[in-house]
């Protein structure tokens, strides 16, 4: 199984994300997605300055993909997709309809955003060009192992294992709002939190995190636990999506799991202090999101 690092969610300083990417050639992961998958006016590194880091990447040996940005609302972000979609160089992750359609029947990767929950969809997607389809966030064992007993020849399978959940994007900003600063003059105040915006209920518990446009899950998603699971059903690919702390920590943790150097339930409890919120896997186990099961299997978490 391949260990993929998704796109980067948040909006940090230029420097930070391009030490961050220099990091990465080091890193045991074998798949990089880059590029701006939320918001257009996060301006610190452009579609030029994504094909540099790209090419480093590449020189790393590392497998490179383009991801297009989820919510397109004007011409610019319009032009931006096709720019990431004809680039000519590196495989691009579809993240709308419009990025399929735009391909035109060249391979790409069907990301999780264009909701393929049964086999006729993902037939559609595989006619059109996909190679690899990124499963739902919400979707759980249940679901993916009749699409994995039924899933046509010749496309891989990639599952979101790891980080906080992208559950939803708006056409408002709420990070902007919650500083009353309207959209389009945002200051870019999202830079402020590099790991999203935290909100808690009023009984003070952790509910969501804002992200811009992006909604995300207050709490850290990971299948660390069901590795041998992911494995089990064919899964190709798992995905760990970055976080501004500790994530070359988490890359080789879950790598040393995959290739059987250590055991699952300790490395999760060397990991949890290290999460910027508290582990759940309540989707995977058909439950609220939130919610974390443990499990008690050999080799797995207790």
């Amino acid at each position: 199984m391949k260990v993929a690092l998704g796109p980067l969610q948040y909006y940090w300083p230029r420097i930070q994300t391009l030490q961050f990417y220099e990091a990465v050639r080091e890193w045991p992961v074998d798949i990089v997605y880059l590029g701006e998958t939320v918001c257009s006016r996060r301006h610190e590194l452009r579609l030029p300055d994504w094909l540099e880091v790209a090419d480093m990447l590449e020189e790393a040996g590392k497998d490179v993909v383009l991801s297009t940005q989820v919510l397109l609302e004007s011409g610019v972000e319009m032009k931006t997709m096709h720019k990431v979609v004809e680039n000519g160089r590196y495989a691009v992750e579809a993240n709308d309809m419009g990025a399929v359609h735009r391909l035109n029947g060249r391979p790409f990767i069907a990301g999780p955003f264009l909701n393929v929950y049964n086999r006729a969809t993902l037939e559609v997607l595989v006619r059109a060009g996909a190679s690899r389809w990124v499963m739902p966030l919400e979707m759980g064992h249940d679901g993916l192992q009749p699409l994995q007993d039924e899933r046509p020849a010749n496309v891989q399978t990639e599952v979101f294992a790891y980080g906080r959940m992208p559950l939803a994007f708006s056409a408002r900003c709420f990070t902007a709002r919650n500083r009353n600063l309207p959209k389009d003059n945002c200051q870019y105040v999202c830079m402020t939190h590099p790991d999203g915006l935290l909100m808690q209920t009023r009984e003070a518990r952790d509910f969501l995190t804002l992200n811009g446009i992006q909604t995300q899950s207050a709490h850290v998603y990971t299948l660390l636990g069901e590795l041998h699971v992911l494995r089990g059903l064919g899964v190709d690919v798992i995905r760990l999506s970055p976080q501004s702390q500790h994530m070359e920590a988490v890359v080789r943790s879950f790598r040393a799991v995959l290739d059987g150097e250590e055991n699952a339930a300790a490395v999760h409890a060397r990991l949890v202090p290290l999460m910027p919120s508290a582990p759940c896997n309540g989707y995977w186990h058909g439950r609220p999101g939130l919610d974390w099961v443990p499990r008690s299997q050999e080799g797995v978490l207790a």
